[in-house]
């Protein structure tokens, strides 16, 4: 075995972001991902202004080790197909709206009936149950609804979304392990299962201790931007150049080699704040001390101070800065060549595996690039892929 998941056959009805992400970590790690996409193609394939070739960027990073099938899912045939392939694989993935996946012949029902050591893994917004489950939905409803958007900002700024879109990107995540896990209970049961996550649910989930502060005291968490309700200092600070400094000092070790590095001597004597409880009692005045030390001299003299000292901190780094970097670019950049899009860089998976590593085995797919190959390996008949293939050219 060269690969984690070498053997594993995955058939991925997702589109858009959630979950092709979830089904690139599985081809990552070496499980045959099967990309099944309309007539049209994949949405994100024509999303957003970045476009390298035919396809947009959002489409190229998602897509990687993966190979593209077309088939019309709103036809008999197409329908037809997709099940007989699910009887051959051992994965199934889709992110449709519920009830979708019943109108297009791909229900958990359907499909498990005929492979009942099938893993259908599902993903939506709301979930599949409920007066939410069939509203539409994508990151930023998601964020507002789960409260992270409560904690993001300021009281300046008010509520605000992450840099990223952290649901889209949470979600596959968990449904990754889920489907990990439900891998190996078939192993000693023999059976598949179903394995459903929304997009709400994992972004509360993943909001775990300030979920706790509010059953605790029954008090929604305040917006305090990059601050930390109960860490004293741990916050950004610009230097004189106009630059940021992140600093963090969670234990009264930390806080003394902070104060002494950035020479803030008047901090250091002042008693009131020798103690974390101390520090968090007096947060304006330690944010106001440190703000005017690191005023004084720019970000170079920081990072060598602090480096020295051995303080927790970084530079607020731009993505040239971090892309850069000696370390990034030999352990998380890696260069592929695209039939259309001619070659261009992506970020490699970072998780190290000593005995089955992931590696990228192929660029992400043309639309319908492998729909004759991939169902004459299954068995259907050439009718079939002949009608696919023209369809996918768009010549049927």
């Amino acid at each position: 075995m060269s690969s984690a998941l070498e053997g594993l056959k995955v058939l991925d009805f997702t589109q858009m972001m959630n979950g092709p992400f979830g089904t690139m970590l599985l081809a990552d790690f070496g499980a045959d991902v099967i990309k099944v996409e309309p007539p049209a193609g994949d949405t994100m394939r024509l999303t957003g202004e970045t476009f390298l070739g035919d396809d947009a960027v959002y489409f190229l990073t998602l897509n990687r080790n993966k190979r593209s099938v077309v088939l019309d899912l709103t036809t008999s045939e197409g329908q037809h197909t997709a099940q007989e392939m699910a009887k051959q694989v051992d994965i199934v993935v889709e992110n449709f709206r519920p009830g979708v996946a019943e109108k297009l012949g791909i229900s958990y029902e359907k499909l498990s009936a005929g492979n009942p050591r099938l893993i259908y893994c599902s993903t939506s917004a709301f979930g599949r149950t409920g007066a939410d489950s069939i509203r539409p939905g994508m990151d930023p409803v998601v964020q507002a609804m789960s409260g992270i958007m409560q904690l993001t900002g300021d009281e300046q700024t008010g509520p605000l979304k992450t840099g990223m879109p952290y649901a889209d990107l949470i979600t596959p995540l968990l449904s990754t392990i889920g489907v990990l896990a439900a891998i190996q209970s078939r192993n000693v049961t023999g059976r598949g299962q179903r394995v459903d996550l929304s997009m709400l649910d994992a972004t509360i989930f993943s909001m775990i201790p300030r979920d706790a502060y509010y059953f605790a005291t029954g008090e929604t968490p305040g917006r305090i931007g990059n601050a930390h309700w109960q860490i004293v200092p741990y916050n950004t600070y610009r230097t004189s150049d106009d630059r940021h400094v992140m600093v963090i000092a969670h234990t009264d070790k930390f806080w003394r080699v902070l104060a002494a590095a950035v020479g803030a001597e008047a901090l250091l004597a002042d008693e009131r704040l020798k103690t974390k409880d101390g520090r968090l009692a007096h947060r304006n005045i330690v944010d106001a001390g440190l703000a005017d030390a690191f005023a004084k001299q720019p970000l170079s003299h920081w990072n060598e101070t602090l480096l020295e000292a051995q303080a927790m901190f970084s530079p607020v780094l731009n993505f040239q800065e971090v892309f850069e970097d000696p370390r990034v670019q030999r352990d998380l950049v890696e260069e592929l060549d695209h039939p259309t899009a001619g070659k261009f860089k992506v970020v490699t998976n970072p998780i190290r595996l000593s005995e089955t590593p992931t590696s990228i085995r192929r660029p992400p797919p043309t639309i319908g690039q492998h729909t004759d190959e991939v169902l004459r390996e299954f068995g259907l008949a050439a009718k079939d892929a002949e009608q696919s293939a023209a369809a996918a050219l768009g010549t049927e």
